[in-house]
């Protein structure tokens, strides 16, 4: 099941309450905060997120399984886990990067 989760969009920008994410270098906003669902996605210039990831939009999904919403998908960053009981993983789908991810357990921002 997919449930719809937020729209981020790449920004050189500072934003007020942006988190570090160590694994990919990018600094991000909460979108439960924004009142459009709006994560701003800030990257180090040593990011290791390049290409369509660090240069498209893209929309997030909440989903069940990772792995069945990859097959036979053009994986752009393989699944890993940014914080415990946090996974994500990201596609491009008809030109539209998507993002999976999956909680195992309720939570805020997992990374926060």
């Amino acid at each position: 099941m997919r449930t719809f989760h937020h729209i981020g969009l790449p920004t050189d920008e500072s934003h007020p309450g942006e988190y570090f994410v160590e694994d990919t270098k990018v600094w991000v906003t909460d979108p439960r905060k924004h009142p459009y669902k709006v994560e701003y996605l800030r990257f180090e210039a040593d990011s290791p997120v390049t290409g369509p990831v660090r240069d498209l939009p893209h929309v997030a999904y909440r989903v069940d399984d990772i792995q069945a919403e990859l097959l036979g998908e053009q994986v752009l960053i393989e699944p890993f886990e940014p914080s415990p009981n946090f996974t994500v993983a990201f596609i491009l789908k008809d030109g539209a990067v998507i993002e999976f991810m999956k909680f195992e357990k309720d939570s805020d921002l997992p990374w926060k």
